[in-house]
């Protein structure tokens, strides 16, 4: 058997992270929350599970995951969000793999489901949305532009699915996605900006309508109902916010 870690990060994180913990309790053989100074619960929650809690200021989502991975023990990661837990059918997965010694893959992947103010969404661009997050240390890392990482093998690597899924317990209401919708592309401006990316005036009028149509025609997002149809339109406003909120930046810089 192959020793696990367990990342998370975490910031006011106490309505969630007992949940996560409680998911690999029996699957992890160490967990390392890293936390970006927290001022509710989270930190005595995380005691009472016993995990290795690491106080570190905020470097960025992509920073702040492979931050986590540097302070494993173990060479086998698998990084969760705190707001994510895993089923019973991937944990049970997960002991297979374990048991067998991560020989089958470098990399594996599995389904997420989010849960979207009480109701499962099971269409449109948020479903299957397949993560890999179960990774040897030395062969995968965190990249991506803030605030949207993902993990990336080194070279390519093998990858094999796994049955079940990370269960995702997303926003609690409508405001807290509004909320966060505004946060997050300040955030993904800032990135593209950094990174040299500029927004046609074409890109910011049609990649907004080709999000919608994609997510709630093509990948039938209308069958999840009033959700499927308010993550549609926040796919489609998160496109354009990023796009319009990228050219206000190269207007102010002069550029």
């Amino acid at each position: 058997m192959t020793h696990l870690s367990v990342t998370i990060i975490t910031f006011n994180e106490e309505r969630n992270i007992g949940r996560c913990l409680a998911s690999v309790q029996g699957v992890a053989d160490e967990v390392v929350v890293v936390d970006s100074l927290s001022t509710d619960n989270t930190r005595n929650i995380c005691a009472g599970y016993g995990v290795r809690f690491i106080e570190q200021a905020f470097l960025g989502y992509v920073e702040q995951k492979n931050y986590a991975i540097d302070q494993a023990s173990h060479e086998m990661i698998l990084s969760l969000d705190a707001d994510e837990a895993l089923d019973e059918t991937l944990r049970a997965e997960i002991l297979r793999i374990k048991n067998e010694g991560f020989t089958a893959a470098d990399g594996y992947t599995m389904n997420r489901c989010t849960n979207y103010c009480g109701h499962w969404i099971r269409h449109g661009t948020w479903y299957p949305d397949r993560k890999l997050r179960i990774f040897h240390r030395r062969k995968g890392r965190f990249t991506g532009v803030n605030p949207h990482d993902y993990v990336a093998l080194e070279g390519g690597g093998s990858l094999l699915r796994l049955k079940g899924e990370i269960l995702h317990y997303s926003y609690y209401n409508y405001g807290e996605h509004i909320a966060q919708l505004n946060k997050f592309t300040t955030i993904q401006a800032s990135a593209m900006h950094q990174q040299g990316k500029k927004a046609s005036l074409a890109k910011l009028l049609l990649s907004p309508l080709a999000a919608f149509v994609s997510g709630y025609i093509f990948r039938r997002g209308f069958l999840d109902g009033i959700d499927g149809l308010m993550i549609a339109r926040s796919v489609s406003y998160q496109t354009f916010a990023k796009y319009a909120k990228l050219r206000q930046i190269w207007r102010q810089s002069g550029r």
